[in-house]
């Protein structure tokens, strides 16, 4: 009687782990969708709120500051700023008047469209007060990479000493690997917070973008193939100094 009771709970087992591989294999795409969204959210939750949060909880309980903050570039369209240029923006303002960062150095070259990303930023952070005597702009850049190396190197020519990247945290992340291996100084992220953020949400502003126009533009997309555009985004061009290790010097 044992062994009867022990085989059949082995063939109940046995059924069920079946008829599990069997639903898993019929509809393994649906599964392998939910697991990836499973694991997407997880991701998220991680990259947008518990980062942002643990890294500007670091500089806060060490009192932690910095002589200036990279603030990477976004397309300009149709005379307005969108959601990641505001964000961006609105952060390091908001940085700017904690007093956790100094002087903000605003980086892009026009690229997509026929405006200095840098400069439009620029003309925002006025707007919300930021005294000219503390903005720079940095108008070189066309891809990420670029963006944190022309503005480390004019950092070094202003004569700062310590050094932060505000942006939005997707960015933050998918640069962590490369301000980390390419320059002696560290660069402290400090990607926004998405839950502070929308407390400044309703600010609108309107600004004369004229001054940030660049004549006979043409768009990256028309000057460089995917390939080559690509490989400037992995900081392929970039002028290292030190052209072997390809690594900045300390600031």
């Amino acid at each position: 009687m044992l062994l009867c009771t022990k085989c059949i709970r082995i063939f109940l087992i046995r059924t069920i782990l079946i008829n599990v591989l069997f639903y898993i294999s019929m509809y393994r795409f649906a599964f392998l969708a939910i697991l990836t969204l499973t694991i997407l959210s997880g991701c998220k939750t991680y990259v947008y709120r518990e980062r942002p949060a643990k890294l500007y909880r670091e500089v806060i309980d060490s009192s932690k500051s910095f002589d200036v903050a990279i603030v990477p570039g976004v397309p300009f369209y149709n005379n307005q700023w969108d959601s990641v240029m505001k964000g961006r923006v609105l952060w390091a303002d908001f940085l700017y008047k904690k007093g956790i960062v100094r002087n903000i150095i605003f980086s892009g070259s026009a690229v997509y469209s026929p405006y200095y990303e840098a400069r439009i930023m620029g003309l925002y952070a006025k707007e919300l007060g930021m005294p000219e005597a503390n903005i720079f702009v940095e108008t070189q850049a066309e891809h990420s990479t670029e963006n944190i190396y022309y503005s480390y190197e004019i950092a070094r020519k202003l004569g700062f000493k310590t050094i932060a990247l505000v942006t939005d945290p997707f960015q933050s992340i998918m640069m962590g690997g490369f301000t980390r291996r390419r320059f002696e100084t560290p660069i402290w992220h400090l990607p926004f917070i998405v839950d502070t953020l929308r407390k400044l949400n309703d600010i609108e502003l309107a600004i004369d973008p004229s001054s940030a126009y660049k004549e006979a533009f043409r768009s990256i997309e028309k000057r460089e193939n995917r390939l080559r555009r690509l490989r400037g985004t992995f900081g392929a061009f970039i002028p290292w100094e030190d052209k072997k290790r390809r690594k900045a010097a300390p600031l």
